[in-house]
């Protein structure tokens, strides 16, 4: 077997190159600085990989074609994980990485004959999500997307958009969804990206920033630890018939209030107690001011809510596989001593917590 995967030097690509390489499952990355594999393969060995087996492809999600100057290898399977993540992205920039990029890899999958195991995220599960949007249906030229990209914002409207488009340009062909909530370390280490939103709320509660909790009692931020996401994408490369969409979602996560108190006591610092409500919070932070000042953008506040899934379809594939969801509270507490070993924190916040 051979396998491309796109976005491969990103949080989530690292974890599954170093998971498949280990097991000496050659691998293609699609990168746009193949010059960059060098420290590419010093992550994944770094990470228990073994380099050995990973190369480059120079190519790019914005260019026509992924920029691609002749034909790939023959392919077993296509792993689509590159997207353009940020908050305020301007849409014509998300439309282009992340659907029309999309779209190349698609036509690039049909072609090769292969799989293709498209990642795009748990709230394209959220029905009255969905239903706010103005989401009703596959058909994508039936969607309002305008509509979407105003109430969404451009990041969460245009992976939308190509998980979508995706569905119905491919209905007949051989593909799989899967549907990551929002991405916590590594289940042991703890590992954890600085640009990974989870990263972004320890350092808030770290940093005192977070005063208040957004939401009610009942929200929750669902998360998925890298390593048993990217064990769950290795499966749906490789399972016969596996389901067309996999949520790659505890439901064991605490909702949010316990979820702060448990980081809180590892990181040595005081968890917030009183509840904000969240459309009031994000009318606040369209202040780019203040938006700077509690480093929250109002568009990261539609991850936390008060909706529970729908894993009848992901529970058989598990079990099927194997795939085991770590104790949450051993992820959190391990995300949180990662924070604080990477900015050098430990000892300080250990003595002050006594």
């Amino acid at each position: 077997m051979t396998l491309l995967i796109t976005g491969a030097t990103g949080f989530i690509g690292r974890h599954l190159c170093a998971r498949l390489t280990a097991r000496e499952q050659p691998v293609l990355a699609l990168m746009r600085h193949p010059q960059a594999l060098a420290k590419l393969r010093a992550t994944v060995d770094r990470l228990g990989g073994n380099s050995h087996y990973l190369d480059a492809l120079p190519g790019d999600l914005d260019a026509p074609d992924l920029g691609l100057t002749g034909s790939p290898p023959p392919l077993d399977a296509v792993v689509h994980l590159g997207a353009r993540f940020g908050w305020r992205l301007p849409a014509e920039a998300a439309r282009r990485t992340n659907v029309s990029g999309s779209l190349a890899v698609a036509r690039l999958a049909r072609h090769q004959h292969c799989r293709l195991v498209f990642i795009s995220g748990f709230m394209l599960e959220n029905q009255r999500h969905l239903k706010r949007l103005g989401i009703d249906g596959e058909d994508p030229a039936a969607i309002d997307w305008q509509r979407v990209y105003r109430r969404a914002g451009a990041y969460e409207a245009s992976k939308m958009e190509a998980a979508i488009t995706v569905r119905w340009r491919l209905r007949n062909e051989d593909w799989v969804e899967v549907q990551p909530a929002t991405v916590a370390g590594h289940s042991l280490n703890g590992d954890l990206d600085p640009a990974q939103p989870l990263h972004t709320l320890i350092d808030n509660l770290a940093r005192g920033r977070l005063a208040m909790i957004p939401g009610g009692p009942g929200h929750w931020l669902p998360l998925i630890p890298v390593d048993t996401l990217a064990a769950i994408i290795d499966h749906a490369i490789r399972v016969p018939a596996p389901p067309r969409r996999i949520l790659g979602l505890d439901p064991g996560t605490p909702n949010l209030k316990p979820m702060l108190s448990l980081i809180a006591e590892t990181l040595g610092c005081r968890a917030p107690g009183l509840h904000f409500p969240i459309p009031l919070l994000a009318h606040l932070l369209r202040l780019p001011a203040l938006a700077r000042f509690a480093n929250t953008e109002p568009e990261a506040l539609h991850f936390i809510q008060p909706e529970r899934f729908d894993l009848s379809a992901t529970t058989p594939f598990l079990e099927r596989t194997g795939v085991r969801l770590p104790p949450m509270p051993q992820v959190l507490r391990a995300s949180a001593r990662h924070y604080l070993e990477s900015h050098g924190r430990t000892s300080e916040k250990r003595q002050g917590s006594r």
